[in-house]
């Protein structure tokens, strides 16, 4: 499991976790629960192996939050939704029809409700997080406008955080791009970024169209803790419109409180969010990644949480077991943060 918590109004980052750990204070000694997770690719036995061991310690110092790519899956919508909106593709009350699959060319692509979700609006189709509704919308963008989005939005660029080792985004090439390539990555599938850059790009998406530059150095302070030398990150504006932003921030409460996201739901604090859960390769495995992002408050974002769970036991769904863990996080943190709960709503109180 990773877990980032950054502010997406500056970037900072106010934690960092990856699950396994290891003691900092003892870094060259492999940890019974690293050893347990990847008893199946590299027995214990290998660790005695000093060119095996190594192998073993830098997989278990990796960084997955910045070190390693993944398929996002449908937390992604969050960009395609952002991107449709801004290029004015789709409108929130176009309705789409979900039987439970979409072919795109030869290709039987499926929702994960089997049956369909029916005739949907495009705000229901992010609540549900229904694949055929983003498959319309992306064919409905086209690959030029994707790819120019993508790049606007600063998917193809490092984030530029200040740890070693960021991993670039694995991308199409865009002339490989096909009406298959582009309906799958309409819902996060096909190509690969880092949490961190999920994070970051969703940040840009939330707070009014800023790309923000993720850090976790704030400044130089003296033996006192006088801050001496701020620093200072590089900011872009303009990734989309405050009206945009604005739009995707209702959208993405409206996920928490009605659709998908509803285990993100805290009784007075107004929370937005996305599930996912993706396949990962080769699908044949039957393997997958949940993962959940969600902010608050959604009026005003103070804090973004994302949890990423690699090959979950048992249930998988993001919304299931992804989305609880930021929720508790976030009922944690946000008394901390001065951040007061508001009054419940009627249709909460009367549930």
């Amino acid at each position: 499991m990773s877990i980032l918590l950054m502010n997406p109004q500056n970037g900072e980052i106010l934690a960092m976790v990856n699950v396994p750990e290891f003691n900092l204070n003892d870094p060259f000694t492999l940890t019974e629960e690293f050893l347990a997770v990847n008893a199946e690719k590299q027995p214990a036995a290998d660790a005695k192996d000093p060119e095996k061991k190594q192998e073993l310690l830098n997989q278990m110092w990796r960084n997955r939050c910045i070190n390693d790519t993944y398929e996002p899956g449908s937390t992604f919508k969050i960009i395609t939704s952002s991107a449709c909106l801004e290029a004015g593709v789709v409108k929130l009350d176009d309705t789409f029809q979900c039987p439970g699959y979409r072919m795109v060319e030869d290709r039987k692509i499926r929702c994960h409700k089997v049956g369909g979700h029916g005739t949907e609006t495009f705000v229901q189709g992010v609540q549900n997080s229904c694949n055929p509704v983003f498959i319309d919308i992306g064919l409905r963008l086209g690959v030029d406008k994707f790819c120019e989005y993508f790049k606007q939005f600063g998917l193809l660029d490092l984030t530029g955080v200040d740890l070693p080792g960021e991993a670039g985004t694995i991308m199409h090439k865009k002339e490989n791009i096909g009406a298959v390539e582009l309906a799958t990555m309409s819902f996060g599938q096909s190509f690969q970024i880092t949490p961190v850059q999920m994070a970051t790009t969703v940040s840009s998406l939330i707070n009014g169209g800023v790309r923000v530059t993720p850090h976790f150095g704030m400044g130089i302070v003296d033996r006192e803790g006088e801050k001496l030398e701020p620093f200072s990150y590089p900011e872009r504006k303009g990734v989309v419109s405050k009206e945009t932003s604005a739009t995707m921030r209702t959208i993405l409460e409206s996920v928490v409180a009605e659709g998908s996201g509803k285990n993100a739901y805290i009784e007075g604090y107004r929370i937005g969010g996305k599930t996912a859960t993706s396949q990962t390769l080769p699908r044949s495995a039957n393997k997958y990644i949940s993962s959940f992002i969600g902010f608050a408050p959604a009026d005003n974002p103070q804090i973004l949480g994302m949890a990423v769970i690699h090959d979950p036991q048992g249930i998988y769904y993001g919304g299931t077991i992804a989305a609880p863990v930021i929720r508790d996080i976030f009922d944690n943190i946000l008394p901390y943060m001065g951040i007061e709960r508001g009054p419940v709503s009627e249709t909460k109180e009367e549930e």
